[in-house]
C-alpha cells in the first residue's frame, strides 16, 4: 500500500457497483481495500485502518447499519469517517443513518463526481496534508504541498521516510501509535521492514526536529510505540 495517498475501504456487496467505485476510487488516486460482507468489513477495518469507509447499507450477513454502530463504538475506529451508501432516501432512513455514527450519508443512485467531493470533504478532516493543508504543532509548520518542515521559522531537513513519519503523527497528535502501525502507515503494507527500523527512524525525526534547540516533541509509550505530545 503507497502510504502516501489515503486508504478507503469500500464495502459494497454488488460486484457491478463494487468495480465502478474502485475503478473511480483508483482514479483519484486513493489506495483501495474490498470487502462483500459485513464480516470481512470488520476484520479488514481492524487490518487496515483506513482513513475513510464507503460503506453499502444493504449487505448480506451484518448490515452496513451495523458495522456502522461497532466502528463507531470502538476507540482505535471511531475517528474513521464513515459514507453510508443506501437505496433508501427516505428522511427516516437517513436520520437512522446518521444517528448510529455515519459522517455523511448518500442515496443512490448518485453522482460519482459529488461521492468523490464528499470524500474529499471527509478526509479535509482526517489526512489534511493529502489535500495540500498545512499542518501545525506548538511550533512545528508542516506543508504537504511543498514537503517542507520548518520549526520556529528555522527550516528541518527530513528525508522522505522521516516527513511520512511527521505526517502521520503530527494528523493525531496525543495519539499512540504501535510500532506496527507505523509500518503500515509510513513503509506500507506490502513492504517488509523490522519494526527496529521505526524505532531508528524516529531518532533521526527527533534528532532533526531537535538539531536548534527546543524540546523533543516526541514521546515514547513503552511497551507501545510513539505519539506526539
Amino acid at each position: 500500500m503507497s502510504t502516501d495517498k489515503p486508504s478507503v475501504l469500500l464495502v459494497e456487496d454488488e460486484p457491478a457497483q463494487r468495480e465502478i467505485l474502485r475503478y473511480n476510487l483508483t482514479a483519484e488516486g486513493y489506495d483501495v481495500a474490498l470487502a462483500e460482507n459485513g464480516d470481512d468489513a470488520l476484520i479488514l477495518v481492524e487490518e487496515v485502518m483506513p482513513d475513510l469507509i464507503l460503506l453499502d447499507w444493504m449487505l448480506p450477513g451484518v448490515s452496513g447499519i451495523e458495522i456502522c454502530r461497532q466502528i463507531k463504538t470502538r476507540k482505535e475506529t471511531r475517528s474513521i469517517p464513515v459514507i453510508m451508501l443506501s437505496a433508501r432516501s427516505e428522511e427516516v432512513d437517513r436520520v437512522r443513518g446518521l444517528e448510529t455514527g455515519a459522517d455523511d450519508y448518500v442515496v443512490k443512485p448518485y453522482s460519482v463526481s459529488e461521492l468523490m467531493a464528499r470524500i474529499r470533504t471527509q478526509l479535509r478532516r482526517t489526512r489534511p496534508v493529502s489535500v495540500g493543508q498545512k499542518l501545525e504543532y506548538t511550533d512545528i509548520v508542516l506543508d504537504g504541498e511543498s514537503h517542507r518542515v520548518t520549526r520556529a521559522g528555522e527550516p528541518v531537513k527530513l528525508g522522505p521516510t522521516e516527513f511520512r513519519l511527521l505526517t502521520t503523527l503530527m494528523e493525531k497528535p496525543g495519539r499512540v501509535w504501535s510500532r506496527e502501525q507505523l509500518l503500515d502507515r509510513v513503509w506500507g503494507r506490502d513492504v517488509y521492514v523490522d519494526t527496529r527500523t521505526v524505532d531508528v527512524h524516529v531518532g533521526r525525526l527527533r534528532k532533526a526536529l531537535c538539531r536548534n534547540g527546543g524540546e523533543d516533541p516526541l514521546r515514547t509509550v513503552r511497551g507501545t510505540g510513539y505519539a506526539l505530545g
